[in-house]
């Protein structure tokens, strides 16, 4: 079944699922802050049609997606003028990798418009995107997932419904978090091996065949740090982010959780001294840094 859809953020993620949604036969209207990258996602999307504004996008569909940096993004485009414009009746689905508070305030502003709202970012990447395979966490109510569904799977391999509103935000920040750190301990024993007389392919060799392996020692650091590649996939500003996002949770639920704000700490640093173009994967360079090495096959 075909739904009007607005997509609104059309980044490195996001330009690719809309692209499968316009591909899935639904009746899309985009928009992005950047009007270039808009009309470039016109023409990937085909058929799509590019709003001059978010209110315009917004008015025009049963079904709005906004996939932006984070949650103050969101929340800074659905002034009055935005939430007035929602149908009655119609949901948001915010798949910015976002914060859970902030979300229930959302949620809370358009439940006084009747419209509903489920938070449902993803993770798969750039390549997820493109191949439509994105693992979505969902929250909010059961009902408002199935109303949905059927729009999530254009773009996703696996959806998944982690309870209630803020829930899916709260699991992708604390799987982000997760990433920050394998990435960062993967680099301190590489170099610390290597240190040892150990070069770094053979350590990972050994790391992929026990019990230490992750994504990123069996991905990320063949494919990115031994070439030295390290493509701009994910920005490390927003894994610095999704980690503080996680950290914060603990520290609100008075929970004693110091790896997790380690992780928050180590990507703030990293993100300070690389900057805000740099490659989540390039934290690495730092760990190389500190440690007076290059992790290189």
């Amino acid at each position: 079944m075909s739904h009007s859809v607005a997509f609104l953020g059309l980044g490195a993620i996001g330009a690719p699922m809309a692209a499968r949604l316009a591909a899935a036969g639904h009746a899309l209207t985009i928009w992005n802050r950047t009007a270039g990258r808009a009309s470039a996602s016109e023409a990937a999307a085909g058929g799509a049609r590019v709003a001059p504004s978010a209110t315009a996008a917004i008015a025009a569909a049963d079904v709005v997606i906004t996939c932006l940096p984070e949650s103050r993004d969101v929340a800074a485009l659905l002034d009055e003028t935005a939430l007035d414009a929602f149908r009655a009746g119609s949901i948001l689905v915010d798949c910015t990798s976002g914060d859970p508070a902030t979300s229930r305030v959302i949620a809370q502003r358009l439940a006084a418009r009747d419209v509903a709202f489920v938070d449902a970012p993803v993770s798969g990447g750039v390549v997820g995107a493109v191949a439509g395979t994105l693992t979505v966490m969902v929250g909010g109510e059961s009902a408002h997932l199935e109303r949905v569904r059927p729009i999530l799977e254009a773009f996703a391999g696996k959806i998944v419904h982690c309870g209630a509103i803020g829930a899916g935000h709260a699991l992708k920040a604390v799987n982000n978090a997760l990433l920050a750190l394998h990435v960062w301990s993967t680099a301190e024993a590489l170099a610390t091996a290597q240190a040892a007389g150990v070069d770094p392919a053979i350590t990972l060799d050994v790391i992929n065949a026990s019990s230490g392996r992750s994504n990123a020692s069996m991905n990320l650091f063949p494919e990115r740090v031994l070439t030295g590649a390290f493509p701009r996939t994910f920005r490390l500003a927003l894994l610095d982010k999704d980690a503080r996002i996680a950290a914060g949770i603990a520290r609100d639920a008075a929970l004693p959780a110091p790896t997790l704000q380690l992780a928050a700490d180590l990507m703030a640093v990293a993100h300070r001294e690389l900057g805000e173009e740099a490659d989540h994967v390039e934290a690495v360079r730092v760990v190389e840094r500190w440690m007076r090495t290059e992790l290189r096959g």
